[in-house]
């Protein structure tokens, strides 16, 4: 089997050596998170493509692009055609500020969102990294609107109406009053509680909430779907898509299942692979025991690094599952801090080797799968991802062929 260093050198792709490693390329890989920037642009392309009339793409990269670094992610999607990026807080549309500005004067001209909000007392901050806030109360908008009258220039900024997921945003009569006070938004925008359900009739009630609260602002272009909105129908799409879940591979909803490409693939090194005799147990709380002769590998992944807990199994109570070599694995026992086990009985001998890498989820086993398994959902798995694995990235090939950005919307 080749070292990691030496397959690595063998493709073309960009390598992040894990955080929690800071001499890790003194050593083979203990897992990786491989991320395909080509199938990161084509799912933007294919969810731009879903967009009816003159609507735009944007995308959301908040929480460090979901765990699989939003510098890679946002210049790739740049590349694409995005031109509006979602972040949650200021700090990471500083960081992406950054990041674009670095590749020329178009692109330092990106929109970035901040959907937190404004940060009280950093008005100023926002704007000399060219940051949006997205404004979500009476007291918001007047910080703001103060700040854009002591600048004397152009301070654009969203505007958060809330149309019933009762988290953030202004509720109706709010929004009428900044309306009246002649506050004029960038965008107008509101969240979709209930997206990936498209018979809930809670996506009705919101979008014709959506809708009256929006038009008090005619000026300003309109934002309602997310991943899951943009498969709800053309009348969700407004001017404005933001997806997030999607671009990066995970289900948002099942229709859109069979149109995305996987985007991030997840691997863990063999540690040991050894006997499991009928009625032995395994792992903690001797929670796993072998109703048969088994073989086992021990396997470099725990919650330490984001493979849930919850995925373990018990005696009579199936868990995740992993591939390797054309077979499942079955999780046996529980999900430990540094480590995990799977039954790699059927698997060739040649094959189930230490230093071998075990496809957690991938092309084989869907993140949203694993998740399930966990009790969880596809971003959380994402984002939760560890520090301790290395991070690969292929290629967006398009865009080094200069293709990527002719398929744009």
């Amino acid at each position: 089997m080749p070292t990691a260093t030496n397959e690595l050198m063998d493709q073309d792709v960009k390598v992040s050596q894990g955080t929690g490693d800071r001499d890790g390329a003194e050593f083979p890989e203990n897992g990786r998170i491989t991320v395909d920037l080509g199938a990161l642009a084509d799912n933007w392309r294919t969810l731009a493509a879903q967009l009816s009339g003159g609507a735009r793409c944007g995308a959301a990269v908040k929480a460090d692009g979901y765990g699989l670094g939003a510098g890679e992610a946002t210049r790739t999607l740049w590349r694409a055609g995005c031109r509006s990026f979602f972040v949650a807080t200021p700090q990471e549309g500083a960081n992406l500020r950054r990041d674009l500005a670095a590749m020329g004067p178009e692109a330092a001209e990106a929109e970035i969102y901040v959907l937190n909000g404004l940060y009280s007392g950093a008005a100023p901050a926002y704007s000399r990294h060219g940051l949006r806030p997205v404004l979500a109360t009476p007291a918001d908008v007047a910080e703001w609107a103060d700040h854009a009258r002591r600048t004397d220039a152009p301070c654009p900024a969203a505007l958060h109406v809330d149309t019933g997921i009762s988290r953030l945003g202004l509720s109706p009569d709010e929004a009428r009053a900044v309306a009246a006070s002649g506050f004029r938004p960038a965008l107008v925008i509101s969240h979709l509680a209930c997206a990936d359900m498209p018979g809930n009739p809670m996506n009705d009630r919101q979008l014709g909430r959506f809708r009256e609260l929006a038009r008090l602002f005619p000026d300003a272009r309109k934002s309602l779907a997310n991943s899951a909105g943009i498969f709800l129908g053309p009348e969700y799409h407004f001017d404005l898509a933001r997806p997030g879940i999607a671009l990066y591979g995970s289900q948002a909803t099942a229709n859109e299942e069979s149109l995305l490409k996987t985007v991030v693939t997840l691997e863990a090194r063999i540690l040991q692979v050894h006997p499991l005799k009928k009625g032995d147990t395994i792992g903690y709380g001797a929670a796993f025991a072998a109703e048969r002769d088994m073989q086992v590998a021990m396997v470099a992944a725990g919650y330490a690094d984001g493979y849930m807990r919850r995925a373990g199994s018990a005696s009579g109570q199936p868990g995740a599952r992993a591939w390797l070599a054309g077979h499942y694995l079955p999780v046996l026992g529980r999900v430990s801090m540094d480590m995990t086990a799977f039954d790699v009985t059927n698997v060739p001998m040649d094959k189930a080797v230490p230093g071998a890498l075990v496809e957690l989820f991938g092309p084989h086993v869907s993140v949203d799968e694993a998740a399930s398994c966990a009790g969880t959902i596809g971003y959380e798995f994402l984002t939760s991802l560890g520090a301790r694995f290395t991070r690969r990235y292929l290629p967006d090939t398009a865009a080094d062929n200069g293709t990527a950005a002719d398929a744009a919307n």
